[in-house]
């Protein structure tokens, strides 16, 4: 049941309201919903702990879940949060004769404490320091500290072990400080001192003895640095230094040793209070301080720690937060009753990451770091007792009040909430929005308020990118730009708006592409209208950069792609024929760019352009325009193409320009290109670059004939049509050549003894040799030719001994019949001579014949009578079986193969013709056996039958031995292992 006090409790906290960040209604509109489905309840939260203390409280630590309470009657109270069900007990009061506890020192692991002792007089006896094992009830006299009163414990936050406390740093009442390492040695029988090593390492007051009231030492990251913090009443001082060696002891006496001599550096503040507070702020457990603080009269000297700012100073961006003078009692701000009396200073404090608690002696209140802004009021009841102190675990992070008849735990929660509005004012935007993590409302408000202030600043092309992030309103942003008369500021917010559009927003991105482009070509037609050259221009040379850039977004790419005649429309609005032909490249709208340029009389212009683009049906449709122009250009601009560009689509073009001899000229050259380089094979090409030689280049029409074989079926060109050509320029030897091709022999001699005598004998020796006879009228016409034209009889003599088809009888009848036969005496009798030596040749070969069939009669009357002996051992010289088994073939070499395995060994030898024949015989023979088991008499057909089949097969199979015989010498080049069958006889083998 909840007490009258628990009640009392709740209601006396406060906590000041985040007011809302105010919101204007035109530009900051965001489109974000504000609401929220339940409330963040307050940043602090107090519970009190379920504990009713035996005397008063007087000290509480906490370190790793570890709490150590200290009493009025001598008792320490030590909990583990993780069992608070098992407390224990440890009186002190047999160590503290005539003392009192006046310090608890925890270490950040909760296993060493350090109790200090004083005199309650003041006199004797002398201060004393005991140790606390984590693991012990029974508290240790550190003798060697016997006589200082220990005032603060700078522990070791390296250290990981359970047995020592490492070395750590002591700071006493009179400003001397210690460095020693306590730890409990279990091998030592009789144990007289706790202390591993003692050694006073600096007096920070020299004769003065101010009292240390905080100390704290920490290695900087990944460095051999070390720095320690020391505060007395009115000063903080910063010892930095390296520590070479962590074997050597005392251990940080090497930081002070550079500071023995020379003058001391400190910060000081004026304070009448008998008391300072220390504290840091740790982003984890055992990580480097973040935040630094230190409570005095005038207020929290608040800091940043960072070691990489100044080796001599790691406190930066210092500031004083003086105590809060207001309250928040009945909800509002009031002023306390008299201004005459100075606000009450705190006992103590803790630091968070964004704020300060300040314990009174009967509330609580809490502190912005980042405004200075109470924002957390807590008002104890006297039930209690006054407050005594405020304590936060280093490793947890959980904070502890405790009064002198209770103990409060505070709960943060979520005390970043509102650090995000508070950067916001401070105008520190990058912070601001680091801490509105995922809250896309507050991002948004972050941006529109930085974005603001850039434009108050004239920062106008910063504040157009941050405005294109927001959901401001886009009519209203793009007018205060045209109000500032900012057109490159517009142009900003615009492409970066259209950066940030979907897929779908094709009505939005429309829109911003027309805009843009409309305020390119207007600023570049002012820069053009000025008169200056746009070459010499730097500012007209760099908005053409841009708007390169900007035609280049893939966005814009596909938005002018599907609005082309409205760009198109705007650049000749404003006269802008370079970026219009510019565009149309970039969208390979060539057709248009050729017109332009054809249409402006730039030829070469539009040549070039041709060439620089890849549809080459732009060839073909401005190929002939180009060439009637440029005719040498043009002609270089196809062979360039090569194979890409198909010639007989060019032909209407090259037709229709090849009337003068300057276009011809080029297009043979074309022509020439194609067929000799690229190996064209259309008949109409040829036929044209023939009519051309014909018409221009006649010499060139036998290199042509000549060049394209002799064989009618391959020609590429139309012999006919060629022909017809040559006949009408009267070109003869060309016609011989395509008579002779056609197979006009008789017709190309006749032609060609028009022209010479040797011409004619090579078209005479062109048919093929089988055709004797035709050959021999070839010459005979030659003959003819020589005998009767030019009545020469010697030469006609010298005729018969080139051609051996031709003899003087052949010729006697074109001779006149008043030749005498002196003139062919010595040629008759070498023809006599010749016809006797050739009877006497075949009188030889009719005996060699006769011999040869005397022979061969022998041979088979020898074979009649001849006989082989097979025996029962013999095997098959392919399965090695008993050839008696089956029957059997034996050839006169001696091989032996049954019947069955020479046809499997043959067949695959033999042709298919062969291979189809065995098949049908076989199936005949065996048609034939089983009619022949079926009946009782044989037909004496029947058996005749069937012996011309097996004649038949015999023909076939054994006409010749498989090994000796010319199939194995025609196989010999065929490989073991088939194509076929190689995967697999390979697989086989693996």
């Amino acid at each position: 049941m909840t007490s009258i006090f628990d009640q009392q409790e709740r209601a006396s906290q406060r906590s000041k309201r985040p007011t809302p960040p105010t919101i204007r209604a035109d530009i900051s509109t965001t489109g974000f919903i504000h609401m929220k489905l339940q409330d963040d309840g307050p940043i602090f939260t107090k519970q009190k702990v379920n504990f009713s203390p035996s005397d008063k409280i007087t000290h509480l630590v906490v370190s790793s879940n570890l709490i150590v309470i200290a009493m009025a009657n001598n008792i320490l109270l030590r909990i583990d949060m993780k069992h608070p069900d098992k407390p224990e007990d440890i009186d002190l009061s047999k160590y503290a004769t005539n003392m009192k506890l006046s310090g608890l020192f925890l270490d950040p692991l909760g296993h060493h404490l350090l109790i200090a002792l004083v005199s309650q007089t003041g006199e004797t006896p002398l201060p004393e320091l005991f140790y606390l094992h984590r693991k012990s009830t029974k508290p240790k006299q550190a003798g060697k500290f016997r006589g200082h009163e220990i005032t603060a414990v700078g522990w070791n936050f390296l250290n990981s072990s359970e047995a020592t406390s490492g070395p750590i740093l002591l700071g006493t009442s009179k400003g001397l400080i210690f460095e020693t390492e306590i730890a409990l040695d279990g091998d030592k029988i009789f144990n007289t001192s706790l202390e591993q090593y003692w050694r006073q390492v600096f007096d920070i007051g020299k004769d003065s003895h101010p009292p240390i009231t905080g100390l704290e030492f920490h290695r900087i990251p990944n460095t051999d640095r070390c720095i320690v913090i020391v505060t007395t009443l009115v000063r903080i001082y910063q010892y930095i230094g390296s520590v070479s060696s962590s074997d050597e002891k005392p251990l940080l006496q090497q930081i002070f040793s550079r500071y023995l001599n020379v003058k001391e550096r400190f910060n000081q503040v004026e304070s009448s209070l008998p008391y300072s507070k220390l504290q840091f702020y740790y982003p984890g457990p055992r990580q480097f301080p973040k935040l630094f603080g230190w409570l005095s009269e005038t207020g929290i000297l608040y800091a940043q720690v960072d070691p990489n700012v100044d080796p001599d100073n790691v406190l930066v961006n210092q500031q004083m937060i003086y105590c809060p003078e207001t309250s928040l009692i009945g909800g509002s701000v009031s002023q306390t009753n008299s201004v005459a009396t100075p606000p009450p200073t705190p006992l103590s404090f803790v630091l968070t990451e964004f704020h300060a608690l300040l314990l009174y002696s009967d509330h609580v209140k809490g502190l912005c770091l980042l405004n200075k802004e109470l924002i957390f009021e807590d008002i104890y009841n006297d039930a209690f007792g006054k407050l005594v102190n405020i304590s936060k675990d280093p490793v947890t992070g959980s904070i502890w009040a405790f009064s002198e008849r209770a103990v409060f735990k505070y709960k943060v929660t979520k005390e970043d909430r509102n650090v995000w509005q508070i950067y916001v004012d401070k105008g520190e935007f990058v912070l601001a929005k680091k801490y509105c993590k995922d809250n896309l409302a507050h991002v948004d408000h972050v941006l529109v308020k930085q974005a603001e202030m850039l434009f108050k600043n004239k920062e106008y092309e910063q504040s157009a990118i941050i405005y294109a992030d927001t959901h401001s309103s886009f009519e209203e942003i793009s007018l205060k730009f045209l109000q500032e008369n900012q057109i490159e500021a517009l142009k900003t917010f615009l492409k970066r708006k259209l950066q940030g559009l979907r897929p779908q927003d094709k009505t939005q991105e429309t829109m911003i592409v027309i805009w843009v482009v409309e305020l390119f070509m207007n600023q570049m037609g002012i820069l053009r209208s000025d008169g200056t050259s746009q070459l010499h221009n730097p500012r007209y040379q760099e908005l053409q950069k841009q708007f390169d850039s900007f035609l280049a977004i893939p966005k814009v790419e596909e938005c002018i792609r599907e609005h082309k005649s409205s760009i198109y429309d705007i650049m000749a609005s404003h006269g802008n024929k370079d970026n219009l032909i510019r565009l149309t490249i970039m969208h390979h709208n060539y057709e248009e760019v050729i017109r332009q340029h054809l249409y402006k009389n730039n030829y070469l212009e539009a040549l070039e352009v041709l060439k620089s683009q890849a549809n080459k049906e732009l060839f073909y449709q401005f190929a002939g325009v180009l060439l009637q122009e440029l005719p040498k250009p043009t002609a270089a601009a196809l062979i360039s193409q090569g194979s890409l560009l198909k010639p007989s689509r060019l032909l209407p073009a090259l037709v229709s320009y090849s009337n003068d001899e300057k276009h011809a000229k080029e297009i043979i050259r074309y022509l020439e290109f194609c067929i000799y380089k690229q190996n064209c094979q259309e008949q109409a090409i040829h036929n044209f670059l023939l009519s051309l030689y014909v018409r221009n280049k006649p010499d060139e029409v036998l290199r042509y004939i000549s060049s394209q074989g002799q064989d009618i079926a391959m020609v590429p060109y139309d012999v006919h049509f060629a022909l017809r050509l040559c006949q009408e320029a009267k070109l003869t030897k060309a016609c011989v050549q395509l008579s002779a091709l056609l197979g006009l022999w008789t017709t190309a001699v006749d032609l060609a003894l028009t022209i010479n005598v040797d011409l004619a004998k090579q078209i005479a020796t062109m048919p093929t040799q089988s055709d004797d006879e035709l050959r021999k009228k070839l010459w005979l016409k030659i003959a003819e030719h020589v005998v009767k034209e030019r009545d020469d009889i010697q030469q006609a003599m010298e005729f018969l001994q080139q051609c051996n088809m031709i003899r003087i009888e052949d010729i006697l009848p074109f001779f006149s019949d008043f030749v005498t036969i002196d003139h062919f005496k010595d040629t008759i009798c070498n023809s006599l001579q010749e016809y006797n030596q050739h009877i006497q040749d075949l009188k030889e070969e009719m005996e060699e014949a006769t011999k040869s069939a005397e022979l061969i009669r022998k041979d088979i009357q020898a074979f009649r009578n001849r006989c082989t002996f097979v025996h029962a051992r013999d095997t098959c010289n392919t399965c090695d079986v008993q050839l008696l088994l089956r029957s059997f073939y034996v050839f006169p070499c001696g091989h032996r193969f049954h019947s069955d395995c020479l046809v499997a060994a043959l067949t695959p030898m033999l042709s298919m013709e062969q291979r189809t024949k065995l098949a049908d015989l076989q199936r005949q023979l065996t048609t034939i056996s089983a009619k022949q088991d079926d009946t009782t008499s044989i037909g004496l057909a029947t058996l005749s039958t069937k012996d011309q089949i097996k004649a038949d097969i015999d023909d076939l199979i054994a006409s010749e031995c498989l090994y000796c015989g010319e199939l194995m010498i025609d196989s010999i080049d065929k490989p073991f292992i088939e194509e076929e069958d190689y995967e697999r006889v390979m697989k086989e083998w693996a």
